[in-house]
C-alpha cells in the first residue's frame, strides 16, 4: 500500500506559480518523527486552517501548551513544520505546516521490526483523521447546495486485479488534480471565487477478503 497525503496550501501561503509542490517520501526516521497521535493532530490543523502559535493549539486540543512546544520543536525538527518568520514574538511563535505532498510506501516498513511500530501508529492516525473529518461534516448543518454536492459513496460490485486498481487510483488522482488545477486559474485581480469553501477529497479504495460460503 502507498499512502499519499496531499498538504493543501495554508491559509495565507500562496501555491508555487506553476501549481506543483515538491513530494517528500517518508523514511524510517522521519516515519519515527511523526508517527504520534498528538503530533498528527498538531500536523492536521496546522495544514488545514493555517499557521497557529502553541497556545493556540493547546487550547484547540485541550493539551497543555508546554506539551504542544515540545510536539511543535519535534515537527520542524523532522520538517514537517517551519516557523513563521516576521510574525509573532521570541515567546509566542507561529508555526505553519510545510506545503509538500507526503508520500508513504507502507512496504518499505513492513518487514522492518524498527519502524513497524510507527507505521502502525501513524496509519491508524490517518484513518482516525479521516473518519473524524466525515463524522464533522456529516453533523455539521449545511445549506441545500453544499449539502447536495457532497458525496459518501461506496461502489462494491467491483472485481479487479492488482494492476487495475492501481490504474483506476492513478485516474482518480489525476481527475483531482486536474480540478485543482482549474480552481487555482481564477482571474488574478479577483481571487478565488466568493462561493468557494475549502474542499476534503477522501479516496479509499482497497481489496477485501473474499469469505468463502459452504
Amino acid at each position: 500500500m502507498t499512502e499519499a497525503h496531499e498538504q493543501p496550501t495554508p491559509p495565507g501561503q500562496e501555491p508555487a506559480p506553476s501549481g506543483a509542490r515538491p513530494t517528500r517520501h517518508l523514511d524510517a526516521r522521519s516515519l519515527r518523527g511523526i508517527a504520534h497521535p498528538l503530533r498528527m493532530r498538531i500536523l492536521e490543523l496546522l495544514t488545514l486552517d493555517g499557521p497557529d502559535t502553541a497556545t493556540g493549539l493547546g487550547r484547540r486540543l485541550d493539551e497543555n501548551t508546554g506539551t504542544v512546544s515540545w510536539h511543535l520543536r519535534h515537527l520542524a525538527d523532522h520538517g514537517f513544520i517551519e516557523e513563521e518568520t516576521g510574525r509573532g514574538t521570541r515567546r509566542e511563535r507561529w508555526w505553519r505546516a510545510v506545503a509538500v505532498t507526503r508520500n508513504l510506501d507502507t512496504n518499505r516498513f513492513r518487514d522492518d521490526p524498527g519502524s513497524r511500530a510507527a507505521l502502525g501508529i501513524y496509519v491508524d492516525e490517518i484513518v482516525r483523521q479521516q473518519f473524524r473529518q466525515v463524522a464533522r461534516y456529516v453533523a455539521e448543518d449545511w445549506d441545500p447546495a453544499w449539502r447536495d454536492a457532497g458525496t459518501l459513496t461506496q461502489w462494491h460490485d467491483l472485481r479487479l486485479t492488482s494492476d487495475q486498481l492501481a490504474a483506476l487510483n492513478e485516474e482518480l488522482a489525476e481527475v483531482v488534480d486536474r480540478h485543482r488545477a482549474a480552481a487555482r486559474q481564477p482571474p488574478a485581480e479577483s481571487g478565488p471565487a466568493p462561493d468557494s469553501r475549502p474542499v476534503l477529497v477522501q479516496l479509499q479504495s482497497f481489496p477485501r477478503k473474499e469469505r468463502h460460503r459452504t
